[in-house]
């Protein structure tokens, strides 16, 4: 049984060699295939050149590169040395760059093109362990000794591999791993402060790919699209995952166009996302809808009625319903059965008339999309039930490998997640520790296999975020229910505490604000404030479009959240989003917001994973927050 990620594509090459690996695109825009058997010699030609540059077992070497077939080669050819890769993405920061290195001590780092080159560059002087850089796409650079591309290291290794000796040199070291061994240090994308680097070990990965292949019945030869950042944990770990299963990822962009197009291409069977891609999909459907005549909108709209109950209505059937106070599977059967036979030709018609349409979009063989790195808003989640199209909300943490559950892959609950097996999670008092009862809220704690072996050169750290027992607390705000399964509500830190002492989770809130087509981005701010605050990014297409249909004149485009009407309307829709209607508290609801004039950015507003960097934000906006409460 193999110990190492290393030693699991070893096997799988050797039992499927002539499988395609992996698919990406050529200079030319044309995917390329690569099999096991020939990403296994890129590996150990890569491997040998490595091992001829003096890397040892336990090095670190810098990895600064997005998702694209050349990553996961240089990975592989690391971890078969035994040494450790240290990734981030084309995001990163000079000055994230420059701590990241200098804290591992990197004497190699891989470089994805010019532009990291540049920043890498910028900051090498200071970076007096750093000896040579690998340069993937090498335009624009001038190779030297220590300046050296890709490709020739490819051509130096397979040289190599040609004399007696090399590769079982190679094979020896890939031999030598063991379960226990660091495979990364994932430094996180830091919402506040510097950047934390997570021991991930190879029993870690292993862990999660063993317990994946028992979750769905897999076949050989299926497809992933690959749209994020390969560096996130959440993309690398699906790397690994189909090389267990012995599939193929397809290397795309997680831009809409690219994306689509790419999907219409290949046909993929499986995607993972984060939230913000789905919600963008969900986004891009409705706009169709908007163009539609009259009665084709009204038809669409009436049968997506009609698939929401009849998703709640088979949720109830199949069992697949969480309870966290009354309520029981039985009493769920029948409550669910007659609307479930009623609803079923009413939907079977939707499905065929109106959404085989929308399912078109994702290809014909898509058999469900996994969204992770964030937690997935209810609306997006009921509207892909109620088009037919699976969605599975994913959970976890760089900490840990970084799944710890996901939901029910043959009928989802709505809003809850399942612990992996032999996972155990648990909620947990945030002041005194103490187990909570089921649909108490608290912080959710976990112990498993995909647990962090600590973060780097920092015990205090790691002691802080895993506690004596070994439970490891993640900073989110859950909630159990009787089958086991839990709900994410919060985040422990997130938590706005407004000047009358109200606890407020601006999670939920924000949710709701984005449901909205003319809302793009929401931020709810408000702590130690008297009432609750928002910073809103307009969805500037939608808005316009509403400009139009009024027959409101304006003059410039690119400023529509000047225009009176627009903040009329934005006014509108907090009000009717963030009410009592729909569950919303009094002291919940927003009382003043301000509309920015751009979009979140990725390395500005947003961290790597999209996720939001709330001190960023209240930084980059201190004038705008202050004018609201002037």
């Amino acid at each position: 049984m193999y110990r190492t990620v290393v030693q699991m594509f070893y096997e799988k090459a050797k039992n499927d060699p002539l499988l395609t690996c992996q698919r990406g695109k050529n200079e030319k825009g044309i995917f390329v295939s690569t099999t096991y058997i020939q990403l296994l010699e890129k590996t150990k030609a890569i491997a040998s050149a490595l091992m001829e540059l003096g890397v040892k077992r336990g090095d670190r070497i810098g990895l600064l590169a997005d998702n694209r077939p050349e990553w996961l080669a240089m990975d592989l050819s690391i971890l078969s040395l035994g040494a450790i890769d240290v990734p981030r993405g084309r995001d990163a920061m000079e000055y994230e760059i420059e701590y990241i290195l200098k804290t591992t001590e990197a004497e190699i780092c891989v470089v994805e093109n010019l532009e990291l080159y540049k920043k890498l560059l910028s900051v090498k002087e200071r970076l007096t362990d750093l000896k040579y850089i690998i340069v993937i796409d090498e335009k624009g650079i001038e190779l030297s000794d220590t300046v050296i591309s890709y490709n020739s290291l490819l051509s130096r290794g397979i040289e190599r591999l040609g004399k007696e000796g090399e590769r079982e040199k190679i094979e020896r070291e890939v031999m030598l791993g063991d379960v226990n061994d660091t495979a990364t240090i994932i430094f996180t994308s830091g919402t506040t402060g510097l950047p934390k680097g997570v021991m991930t070990t190879h029993g870690n990965f292993l862990y999660i790919c063993r317990v994946g292949n028992t979750l769905y019945k897999f076949k050989k030869g299926e497809k992933w699209l690959s749209v994020l950042p390969v560096w996130h944990s959440f993309e690398r770990i699906i790397q690994y995952l189909l090389i267990s299963l012995s599939h193929t990822i397809i290397y795309s962009k997680p831009i809409g166009k690219i994306m689509l197009t790419d999907i219409q291409r290949e046909n993929p069977d499986y995607m993972g996302s984060v939230p913000r891609i789905w919600e963008t999909v969900k986004a891009g459907v409705y706009q169709n809808v908007r163009s539609m005549s009259p009665v084709k909108k009204a038809l669409f709209n009436f049968f997506l009625k009609i698939g929401k109950l009849y998703s709640n209505a088979e949720r109830k059937l199949l069992g697949s319903t969480a309870h966290t106070k009354s309520g029981s599977v039985i009493g769920d059967k029948i409550l669910g059965i007659l609307p479930y036979i009623l609803l079923k030709p009413f939907n079977a018609l939707g499905q065929k008339l109106v959404f085989s349409q929308v399912k078109s979009k994702l290809g014909k063989n898509f058999k469900f999309g996994i969204s992770g790195g964030g937690s997935m808003g209810k609306d997006v989640e009921d509207f892909f039930a109620a088009v037919g199209i699976k969605l599975l909300n994913g959970y976890g943490m760089t900490e840990t490998g970084p799944v710890i559950g996901i939901s029910n892959t043959r009928c989802p609950k709505k809003s809850f997640i399942a612990p992996l097996p032999e996972t155990i999670v648990k909620v947990v008092d945030i002041e005194t520790g103490k187990d909570l009862k089921v649909g108490e809220k608290g912080e959710l704690v976990v112990k498993g296999d995909q647990v962090m072996k600590g973060y780097y050169k920092d015990e205090m750290k790691t002691n802080a975020i895993i506690d004596k027992e070994g439970w490891l607390h993640t900073g989110d705000l859950a909630i159990m229910s009787k089958e086991g399964d839990f709900s994410l509500v919060g985040r422990v830190k997130d938590t706005i505490v407004l000047s009358g002492g109200e606890n407020i989770e601006p999670l939920p809130i924000e949710e709701a604000l984005r449901s909205s087509q003319y809302i793009e981005s929401a931020v709810v701010i408000g702590q130690d404030r008297k009432a609750l605050g928002a910073l809103v990014v307009i969805d500037a297409k939608n808005c316009e479009r509403y400009l139009k249909e009024s027959g409101i004149p304006y003059i410039n485009r690119d400023h529509l959240e000047e225009i009176d009407e627009v903040r009329s309307l934005i006014n509108q829709e907090v009000t009717r989003l963030v009410s009592k209607v729909n569950g919303f508290k009094a002291y919940e609801q927003i009382s003043r917001f301000a509309l920015l004039p751009e979009s979140f950015k990725v390395g500005r507003e947003l961290s790597g994973k999209q996720e939001v960097k709330r001190s960023v934000v209240a930084d980059i906006y201190k004038k705008e927050i202050e004018s609201l409460y002037a």
